[in-house]
């Protein structure tokens, strides 16, 4: 029998120690940002019904294209899910009981059967918060306020760009859009923060937009139509282009609203935001990195959601209203922008390395479960290597201390503790020697 080459399934990744600790830390800060604000935790199944993602409401057709599916022992059509959203709403269809608003969010892993390119990937974390049954702009701007407290606690300096659905189909119905066609257009809009406004509208001139029309779009929309001005005069123009029209007047006034309660000037009125998505309602948001030279290879959004009022309420099939707002978090590219030396700062959670010399196991293992004890993440040797070949183990683990437990300190009722990054070593009773620790 042939020997099986060992490969990872591709568009899958392995996270060793610094990767997947740099993800954890990220993972800590968002749970407890989310449960700060009083978000519990939901989780999912990975596998669902292939009916279940396959719903009308659900993702739609074109990422149906990328769901990884397969068959129970039952012959049951099953799919691994593709996103965190569809579990939930298959949850709150399958619990009408619950009670409104329901908070919650989920970090998990989720699948897509799509060309790999970089920063794409066919298994991925998502990190959401959503919440239901609230139709107030204060759950709106509940969301961008948790989405600026991790990225101010993550220490990343970002900005937040903001529009509103009504608003927008308002401005491409008054520009002269036929309304069947609103929705294709935005699928163009939403290129605009990656690529050049003339392919875009080159793209949506190829849809069968009259060019008069497209440049009455631009007027408003797009980087040439103010994106660099005031978020007073782009409101201003915004009220004088859709006075009279019942839903860009609503929308205006929301996104308002929504800029008042944040108040906060990270928050960027940006005519042309459409996030392509068909089922976003009201608000849109998409969270970028503030421009830095160091970083200026990330161009996506870092977090990204919106409002989707009628999604849930399709989806579960009773003609109840579940009014919804979320924010998603790209763990991947947020990872990528705390950058390697984030990583190289925390590579083990070892604290300390106990290196015994010529002492019973049983009197190291002894000092090793005191540190234990006290909550200090403490490895020992265990192998019986030398010194020399100790400290260069602790070293490239990038263990921060040292402890040597030799005969002469044991008979003094002392312990040599050596910081790995200074090279300084120091004698401390065993009880002095944790309370040091415990506060390193």
């Amino acid at each position: 029998m042939a020997s099986v080459k060992p490969e990872r399934a591709r568009g899958t990744r392995d996270f060793a120690a610094g990767d997947a600790l740099l993800r954890q830390q990220i993972v800590t800060t968002l749970r407890n940002v989310f449960e700060l604000y009083g978000y519990n935790p939901l989780e999912t199944p990975i596998i669902e019904r292939f009916e279940t993602l396959a719903s009308k409401y659900a993702g739609g057709e074109e990422i149906l294209k990328e769901t990884f599916r397969l068959k129970d022992q039952g012959g049951r059509e099953l799919g691994l899910r593709y996103d965190l959203t569809v579990p939930m709403c298959r949850f709150i269809a399958t619990n009408p009981n619950l009670k409104m608003p329901f908070k919650r969010y989920q970090i998990g892993e989720v699948f897509r059967d799509g060309p790999l390119k970089t920063g794409r990937y066919r298994e991925f974390m998502q990190c959401d918060v959503d919440i239901v049954g609230m139709k107030s702009m204060a759950a709106d701007a509940e969301m961008v306020e948790i989405a600026l407290k991790v990225f101010d606690e993550l220490k990343i300096d970002v900005i937040v760009r903001v529009n509103n659905r009504k608003l927008l189909n308002a401005v491409l119905t008054e520009s002269g859009v036929p309304i069947e066609k609103i929705e294709t257009v935005i699928l163009s809009l939403d290129k605009l923060e990656k690529a050049d406004e003339s392919s875009v509208r080159k793209e949506i001139t190829e849809k069968g937009i009259d060019k008069s029309v497209v440049g009455e779009i631009f007027k408003y929309i797009g980087k040439a139509g103010g994106w660099g001005g005031s978020t007073e005069l782009k409101l201003r123009n915004m009220a004088t282009l859709i006075n009279g029209n019942k839903e860009g007047q609503e929308g205006l006034s929301e996104l308002q609203e929504l800029l008042r309660l944040v108040g906060d000037k990270r928050l960027i009125f940006t005519e042309g935001l459409a996030r392509g998505l068909s089922y976003y309602t009201s608000t849109v948001y998409e969270v970028f990195l503030n421009y830095n030279e160091k970083l200026k290879d990330i161009k996506s959004a870092i977090a990204a959601g919106g409002r989707y009022d009628r999604m849930i309420g399709n989806f579960v099939g009773s003609g109840r209203e579940y009014p919804a707002v979320g924010i998603s978090f790209g763990l991947d590219v947020i990872e990528d922008a705390l950058g390697a030396a984030a990583k190289e700062k925390r590579r083990t959670i070892t604290t300390v390395y106990v290196i015994p010399i010529k002492v019973a196991a049983a009197e190291t293992k002894k000092i090793a479960t005191q540190l234990r004890n006290k909550g200090i993440n403490t490895d020992i040797d265990l192998s019986g290597r030398d010194v020399k070949k100790n400290l260069e183990y602790a070293a490239a683990a990038g263990i921060p201390y040292v402890v040597f437990v030799g005969e002469k300190e044991m008979k003094a009722g002392k312990i040599k503790l050596r910081d790995m990054s200074r090279g300084k070593e120091v004698l401390l009773a065993v009880k002095d020697l944790t309370d040091k620790l415990a506060n390193a």
